[in-house]
């Protein structure tokens, strides 16, 4: 483990300095993880900031009051962050985290336990594009340079948490059986409603028919934009700067479609073809 400037290099895997630190490391490796304990994993700008609004309106029944007084941070926090160490020790059962870490450097714990996963995936050209603006705001993210600049970069792995590739291949190749759940981002802009009958589903959670309707309306894009709890105004300017980009975007899929060239594009594609080649794997916007 590494410093390198603005970052911690952890095993390979590069990570802002500002949110994590050798000992936020070593408290998610160390950690005894509950058979109950909840994670929803993604790789960044891939939905976490959703899914923080979603799934303690899940677990609560619908009820509205965690996500309008408690930041996303600490009602599911990050478990390789330095506050995971103060939040999620006083968390109560089933605790809920998210994190972006790799399958095998999740916690030593977690395989042998019943915790449930569900990993989020998104289309890797929107991915680009959200962690492109992201960069452009965050202070304690290097400059991202210009936009083919940054995308050979996210193409060779040179960003937060290494290759796309990698990290959606560490979780599909994972033998958790029915204790982990896969959904896009995708999926989520499309049907917001069926995919939280999927997750009340999969959790074990039976919410009424207005239980989720109050869900679907509480967690749609515009009304999270406007709760400072979730939508990172509560950050300092002189750390996140919106008025070079918001947070909070624009919550759609195909935005890349406003970015790419056509020569980007079939750079892209040709790029992810190779690193995905034997993954036997279909994303629903390859058929876009």
């Amino acid at each position: 483990m590494t410093n390198d400037g603005k970052y911690i290099v952890y095993h390979g895997l590069l990570c802002p300095n500002e949110t994590h630190s050798p000992e936020s490391f070593k408290y998610a490796e160390e950690m005894k993880v509950n058979d109950d304990d909840i994670f929803v994993v993604t790789y960044p700008k891939s939905g976490t900031t959703w899914m923080q609004e979603i799934l303690p309106l899940i677990l609560n029944g619908g009820e509205l009051t965690p996500v309008q007084t408690i930041p996303n941070w600490d009602r599911v926090p990050w478990l390789e962050e330095t506050r995971a160490a103060l939040v999620l020790d006083r968390q109560t059962s089933p605790r809920a985290m998210v994190s972006h870490l790799p399958y095998h450097l999740m916690p030593c714990s977690f395989f042998s336990s019943k915790a449930k996963v569900i990993y989020v995936t998104r289309n890797p050209k929107d991915v680009m594009v959200s962690s492109f603006h992201f960069h452009k705001m965050a202070s304690f993210l290097d400059d991202p340079g210009t936009f083919d600049e940054f995308l050979d970069k996210f193409l060779s792995g040179q960003v937060l948490f290494g290759k796309w590739t990698d990290h959606v291949k560490s979780w599909h190749n994972s033998d958790l059986g029915d204790r982990i759940l896969y959904i896009s981002y995708e999926e989520m802009v499309k049907d917001l409603r069926g995919v939280l009958e999927r997750f009340s589903c999969f959790l074990g959670r039976e919410l009424s028919e207005e239980a989720l309707d109050c869900v679907a309306r509480h967690c749609c894009f515009s009304n999270m934009k406007t709760n400072a709890m979730s939508n990172y105004s509560l950050v300092p300017q002189e750390i996140m700067d919106s008025s070079k980009s918001p947070f909070l975007r624009k919550g759609i899929a195909g935005d890349w479609k406003n970015h790419f060239s056509p020569e980007q594009d079939a750079k892209f594609s040709a790029v992810l073809k190779e690193q995905t080649k034997g993954l036997d794997l279909k994303f629903c916007w390859d058929e876009d």
